[in-house]
């Protein structure tokens, strides 16, 4: 499966067009490498990965189990998602990694 999903990535159509990468850019790669189990390598590439992970998977507990600051906890959640990304996209756009 992992080699099927190797041979089939999407292209990235922001960086097609506008010639650099998307905040998004090393996603499905960072996911390939998790599967794999290459875990520090999934990181090098799309650090906010495992964070949208978490947060995808306590959204689906919230809306199952109503936590009582269940919102609160995703809004946390999403601003260091959101900060994980901007901080990564800013440090390759730089060229630090």
């Amino acid at each position: 499966m992992v080699h099927w999903l190797e041979s089939h990535l999407l292209p990235c159509f922001y960086k097609q067009y506008v010639g650099m990468d998307c905040p998004g850019c090393g996603m499905q790669r960072s996911a390939i490498e998790l599967l794999k189990g290459n875990f520090a390598e999934s990181v090098h590439l799309f650090p906010a990965l495992i964070p949208i992970m978490v947060m995808v998977g306590f959204l689906g507990a919230h809306l199952v189990f109503k936590f009582e600051n269940g919102g609160t906890w995703l809004k946390y959640i999403f601003i260091g998602v959101a900060a994980i990304i901007t901080v990564s996209y800013g440090g390759k756009m730089a060229g630090w990694w």
